[in-house]
């Protein structure tokens, strides 16, 4: 494997440097290579003159000058991670560009972060209000100094946005943090509710012990979390995120207890039954270690789709199961929608395909929402002190009024119903490529899931190496998974050219 190829591996973890001393070799060919385009398509629906027709490929990527960069880059930080230098003036609506200018559809988006698209053109004139430029400049400690306005820029943006049944929310500053912020609160309410109520006061000897972080101030409490799961890189998260070594190695963990995610068979309907013995044995496994272990399970905590650990789908009963099964057993149900919430799964909220008979206890968000934090409603989940559950900037208003815009231009183009519509003709389309090609498009999931889809290949990162030299950028989870993550402006059109690219992807092994 060449030093160049190294860097494009599609898990972003390759060395840089490597690729920065192959940078220094002669490359012969480059000046004659091919430029790469697909066929032209209408532009967006959405905006006019917004975006290209299609991606166009001229260099190798990383090319001359974005080789050029990425060394003096490295000069200063630590470039291993980088997957692609990118140039944000010149993208646009699904399309990312490089310096080299190299122009690829996006169908990756900065790791399921962006929902309308490069430079949006709502997006930069909600940007330039005098609002937006008031929080750029005048950053709050929220907590002790909020903004006058600070009430109804959450009613008319992450409020507005809040789950069925959750009507307060702490805003954070990303998904770890939001998590993070979840667990203490599950903490500090079982606490709570073990000493009798808000109005009784912590003892002396919880308050020495703290400082010591020794019981009973430091309480031997856990957070549920299931095998192959992501939940952050902090402390607390890290605890809970199961999904690759490299996340945790070196790191103190507490000793928390993980059940396994149910491992279905796909396609789903041809495999109902063990799939439901799966998900039952989940469940027991869930019960069980609530029941037994040692440091008492405060909270389950679960993502609709486990992404970053191989994109895997449980069905909406087991998940209504769950539910049921931590309110039997006093515990609290965390849903983690930081990559499945805002739309991308045909609903704004994941949990929503689930038709629970109650909602979740905790809902975090962050990524699509620009903004972070996490949804509850009970008031008990507020902790009986203040400075409990503080930090100098709690979240940040610039975002607030990002995803207020968000959530506006979502809702003024419908864009969670389109986002269904789409996913379901890409899937289709997909459905046909995997006929004519089972051995490279497995295990398809996601169907009824928005463009949340997903599928195994068993040479995923040289898959993904090879979509960028034919215009497109795309990423991978888990093991052997490729995941789509485009935004909310993606197009029947974007998957015809998806659907092309990565039929010659495989065409040409």
């Amino acid at each position: 494997m060449t030093a160049l190829q190294t860097l494009l591996r599609g898990s972003g973890s390759a060395s840089v440097r490597a690729a920065v001393v192959a940078s220094r070799v002669s490359r012969p060919h480059a000046a004659s290579r091919r430029c790469f385009s697909v066929s032209p398509r209408a532009l967006s629906s959405f905006y006019p003159n917004w975006e290209p027709n299609g991606p166009t490929v001229k260099t190798e990527i990383p090319g001359p000058k974005s080789r050029d960069i990425i060394a003096d880059l490295d000069k200063v930080v630590d470039t291993r991670s980088l997957n692609m230098l990118t140039d944000y003036t010149k993208s646009s609506g699904n399309y990312i560009a490089d310096p080299d200018g190299n122009v690829l559809l996006d169908v990756y988006a900065q790791i399921a972060s962006i929902p309308l698209g490069y430079n949006n053109p709502v997006l930069r004139k909600a940007a330039a209000t005098d609002d937006m430029i008031s929080g750029i400049i005048n950053r709050p400690a929220i907590g002790n100094f909020p903004p006058h306005d600070w009430a109804e820029t959450l009613r008319s943006g992450i409020l507005k946005a809040a789950p069925k049944g959750l009507n307060q929310v702490f805003t954070a500053m990303a998904g770890s943090d939001a998590n993070e912020t979840a667990y203490k609160a599950a903490f500090m309410w079982r606490r709570q509710r073990d000493r009798g109520g808000p109005d009784v006061d912590f003892t002396p000897e919880e308050l020495s012990s703290a400082m010591e972080n020794k019981a009973p101030g430091s309480a031997p409490l856990s957070i549920l979390s299931f095998r192959t799961g992501f939940h952050g890189r902090l402390f607390g998260t890290l605890s809970t995120t199961r999904s690759k070594p490299i996340h945790k190695i070196d790191i103190p963990a507490f000793d928390w207890p993980q059940a396994t995610f149910p491992q279905l068979k796909y396609p789903l309907d041809q495999h109902a039954a063990e799939n439901a013995a799966a998900e039952q044995a989940a469940l027991q496994e869930v019960d069980h270690l609530i029941a037994t272990h040692p440091q008492p399970v405060c909270a389950v905590v679960v993502e609709p789709v486990q992404s970053e650990g191989g994109d895997n789908h449980a069905s909406p009963a087991f998940f209504r199961g769950l539910r049921e099964l931590t309110k039997q057993r006093g515990v609290l149900l965390i849903v983690d929608e930081v990559q499945t919430g805002v739309g991308a799964t045909g609903r704004f909220w994941a949990h929503e395909h689930w038709d629970l008979p109650s909602p979740p206890d905790m809902v975090t968000f962050s990524k699509k929402a620009q903004a972070a934090g996490y949804y509850y409603a009970d008031p008990a989940l507020r902790p009986n002190k203040p400075y409990r559950q503080f930090n100098t900037w709690m979240g940040d208003p610039v975002r607030a009024l990002l995803f207020r815009a968000i959530v506006d231009e979502v809702e003024r183009l419908d864009l969670v119903r389109h986002t269904a519509k789409v996913g379901e003709y890409l899937y289709g389309r997909l459905e046909e490529l995997a006929k004519r090609y089972p051995g490279e498009f497995q295990n398809l999931r996601g169907k009824g899931m928005g463009t949340f889809i997903a599928f195994d290949n068993p040479r995923r990162d040289e898959f993904l190496r090879k979509a960028k030299t034919l215009g497109l950028n795309i990423g991978g989870c888990g093991e052997s998974a490729v995941r789509l993550r485009p935004m909310l402006v993606f197009e029947e059109k974007h998957a015809d050219i998806l659907v092309e690219v990565m039929e010659k992807i495989v065409k040409s092994w």
